[in-house]
This record gives structure tokens, C-alpha cells and sequence, in this order.
């Protein structure tokens, strides 16, 4: 019995020991605590964090379960100008038009109030000054869902108007944030079937990203359609332009914040964080249709959420699963990068709003990098619609910011350990000890 029981304590002692260094090691976790112990001492004791680059660069997370969200500001020396962790989770954000120092972010939180039935959530557009700290709320409102049924994209369009993305109705709309008047809307329902993207009406088309482009039509990325679509306010889908179709998951798969870039830049072409195959794409329009222009992905990217091209031809990426932020040089190269928990959009401040200045892969003659084609390209089995892919990035969107797949497979086999040390102890020590019946019946 002695021998088992050496070798189920070096069993735990291995696994625990393994989920002890990843919790104390994770640059992820680390960074977290960093950006906010650094935020809470004066600014001229602050020590720099990250990279030094030209610019402030504004980082907005998502977080996970309510934990670990926050909205990150750093100086051009890489030192913390701005943090805030208040809400449960922040989305997009932009730089305010005729602005030097001033973001407009979405974010959210729960609300149990009296007018909700069940859980909701408050989604939230608010303007800050980030040399002030000034926090100005400039449109709400209460989402009769749980968390995930929000806003992940709100556009400023107009002195008191904003286009708002609402992944609970599967709908973009225009909000006069003076009156609280919508003045238009679209549904996707209005062309799309039910029959097609996720499960109706829990997380149906998931519209989580909307823009207006110079010539008056709006784009919108329809994640769950896998498609990146573009309407025309009075006569609706421009069919002929969507980008994308529901299961080519070899064109976009689950795509977030697509990026118009017009013909002045070298287009019409769109970048996009094509999340689910682990990359970044761009394609231009040639002919009436769209072709693959640019490629970048590497071995450790996992399901980014933005990519924005700068004018200087680099590309700013926020790569979510891989808990990292980075820009990606002409050459394809990594010039920057930093460690941040979930990012989920970033934005370099005095380059313009998203990809507004950028030119197109063409125009910059950017080179492509696509670490992992031939994995993506052998990737086609799929259970329930759940690819591998799908499921190792959901898999790993739901732990704990320390925690990778070789930390899981420790913690199954430390369960299981303990779980079989214990039946062995019980079964022995049941050997030795023998039970009657206290009553005897006749």
C-alpha cells in the first residue's frame, strides 16, 4: 500500500506544481496585475510596461466572467497613462473626430433592476479624456439578455448620431443620442434565413461589427453567416458585394471588425480579423468580385479580433486567445507587442479612427505571412458545426487567464488521481472493519 501511495503523492505534487508555475508565470496574469498597480501610483513614479511606439495606443478587453476587463491606455515611452477595470467588459473604441486625447468606448455590465425580467445587461457608449480622466455617458441601454447579447460595435456618424450594432436583436440602427429617436434600422432577418448561422433567436447572426462608409452605405460583419455585408440604407443588401457566405469557412470563419479601405487607399479592398481560422485577411475588389490580397498569421495566434491598417502601411492586431496585442511591419514582421488579458480592440491614437488612413495591402505592397495554411487548409470535419479549430478556441476563451491546454490536461489528471487515491484508501481500510446489522429480526 506504501508504494501507491508515493506514487499518487508524486502524481499531485507534479500536477499541482504545474498549475502553480503557469498561475504564477502567465505573462497574461502578470500583465494584469502590472497595468493596474502601475495605474495606481503618481505619473511621475510610473516605470514603462510595454514597448515604447510612437503614439498613445488604447486597448479596450473584454475579460472573462465579469473579471479581468479593462480599458488601457499607454504613453508613446510605455508607461500606463490610463487604466479602468469598472465595467464587465469593454468593446469597441475610437478616437474622438477634432480630438487629441479623447476615446468613445462601448462597454457593459450587469443590471438587476426592477424593469428586468431575469438577467440583463447595460450596454454603454461613453467619451473620456484621457489626460483628465473624464467620463461623460453619452447613450445606454438595457439589454433584456445575459452577458454576450450586447453591443460590440457603436460608429459616430454625425454631431448627435451614432450606428449602433445590436447583437440582441440581430440589427443596426442610427440613434439620435439628443431625442434617444432611431431614425433607421435594419434587421438581418430581413435577408438571411432563420435556417442559416447560429441557434435562433439565442445568438442568430452575432452582427457584432457596423461602419458607414464615404459613399452613404453601411457595412457590417454578420459573425455567425460567416459573411461581411454591405447595405444600402434605402434598398437594403448589396448581395453582389457580400464577402463571405455561411460555411465557407475557407473565405471567413466567425470574422470580426472588418475594415473598409476605398479606391483613394488603394481599394476597394477589406482587412478583417478572421478570427476563427487564426489569421489575418485581406481581399480586394477586382472585377466584381472579391480576391485574397494579404495573409499574416503565426504560431501563436489564436482567434484575433482586430486588425487595423496604419498609414504607415503596418497593421495593429488584437489577438485575443493569444492574450497579446501587436503590429505587423510592411515585411511581416513584429515591430511591438505587449501582454494583455482578452484584448479585444485597440486603436493607435492620431493615425485616424480604426483603418481610415491606411492604405490597402496592394497600395503598401504588404508581404504575406500564413504560418499554419496547411493545418487551416486540411481542417474540414465538423460535428454539429463545431470544428476543431472551433472547439480548441472555445475551449480556451473559457479558462482562466492562466490557464493553457497543457495546465487542463494537469488538472484532469490530478482529479483523477485524487479521485483514485481515495477509492483505493476507502477500499483498504474497508478490508479491516467488517458491519452487522444492530437488529435481529425473528
Amino acid at each position: 500500500m506504501r508504494r501507491y501511495r508515493v506514487a499518487f503523492a508524486l502524481v499531485v505534487v507534479l500536477c499541482a506544481g504545474t498549475l502553480g508555475y503557469s498561475y504564477v508565470s502567465s505573462p497574461a496574469n502578470a500583465a494584469v496585475s502590472d497595468y493596474e498597480r502601475q495605474a495606481e501610483l503618481p505619473a511621475d513614479e510610473r516605470a514603462s510596461v510595454v514597448p515604447a511606439r510612437e503614439n498613445v495606443t488604447v486597448i479596450a478587453g473584454h475579460g472573462m466572467n465579469g473579471e479581468s476587463a479593462a480599458l488601457v491606455a499607454f504613453s508613446p515611452n510605455g508607461e500606463v497613462l490610463y487604466h479602468n477595470d469598472s465595467y464587465h467588459g469593454y468593446f469597441d473604441v475610437d478616437p474622438v473626430k477634432g480630438t487629441e486625447m479623447t476615446v468613445e468606448y462601448v462597454a457593459e455590465h450587469d443590471y438587476e433592476g426592477d424593469d428586468c425580467d431575469g438577467k440583463c445587461t447595460v450596454s454603454v457608449v461613453e467619451r473620456l479624456n484621457l489626460t483628465t480622466g473624464e467620463i461623460e455617458r453619452v447613450y445606454s441601454r438595457v439589454i433584456p439578455a445575459d452577458r454576450g447579447a450586447n453591443w460590440h460595435d457603436v460608429d459616430r456618424i454625425g454631431e448627435n448620431r451614432l450606428l449602433v450594432g445590436a447583437i440582441n436583436t440581430d440589427e443596426m440602427y442610427v440613434v439620435n443620442t439628443t431625442t434617444g429617436i432611431t431614425t433607421w434600422e435594419w434587421s438581418t432577418k430581413q435577408a438571411y434565413p432563420l435556417s442559416g448561422g447560429g441557434p435562433y433567436p439565442a445568438d442568430w447572426a452575432h452582427l457584432n461589427d457596423v461602419e458607414k462608409l464615404h459613399d452613404g452605405r453601411f457595412m457590417t460583419s454578420l459573425r455567425n453567416q460567416d459573411s461581411v455585408v454591405f447595405v444600402d440604407p434605402q434598398t437594403g443588401v448589396q448581395e453582389n458585394w457580400t464577402l463571405g457566405a455561411d460555411g465557407a469557412h475557407g473565405v471567413l470563419y466567425e470574422q470580426h471588425n472588418p475594415d473598409y479601405i476605398p479606391e483613394s487607399r488603394g481599394g476597394p479592398a477589406v482587412v478583417v480579423a478572421d478570427s476563427l481560422n487564426d489569421r489575418l485577411v485581406e481581399y480586394q475588389r477586382k472585377n466584381g468580385e472579391w480576391t485574397q490580397t494579404w495573409v499574416w498569421s503565426d504560431d501563436e495566434m489564436k482567434w484575433p479580433r482586430d486588425a487595423d491598417r496604419l498609414p504607415n502601411g503596418n497593421t495593429l492586431v488584437a489577438d485575443t486567445n493569444a492574450h497579446r496585442v501587436l503590429e505587423i511591419d510592411e515585411q511581416g514582421e513584429v515591430v511591438w507587442d505587449a501582454n494583455f488579458y482578452a484584448p479585444y480592440e485597440l486603436e493607435r491614437l492620431g493615425t485616424g479612427d480604426e483603418s481610415a488612413n491606411g492604405p490597402s495591402a496592394t497600395a503598401a505592397d504588404l508581404q504575406s505571412h500564413d504560418a499554419e495554411a496547411g493545418d487551416r487548409e486540411t481542417e474540414t470535419a465538423a460535428v454539429a458545426g463545431f470544428t476543431p479549430r472551433k472547439v480548441t478556441n472555445s475551449v480556451a476563451f473559457v479558462l482562466p487567464i492562466w490557464m493553457g491546454f497543457t495546465d487542463i490536461a494537469a488538472a484532469l489528471i490530478l482529479a483523477l488521481t485524487v479521485l483514485a487515491w481515495a477509492t483505493v484508501e476507502y477500499r483498504h481500510s474497508s478490508l479491516s472493519v467488517s458491519f452487522r446489522w444492530p437488529v435481529r429480526l425473528r
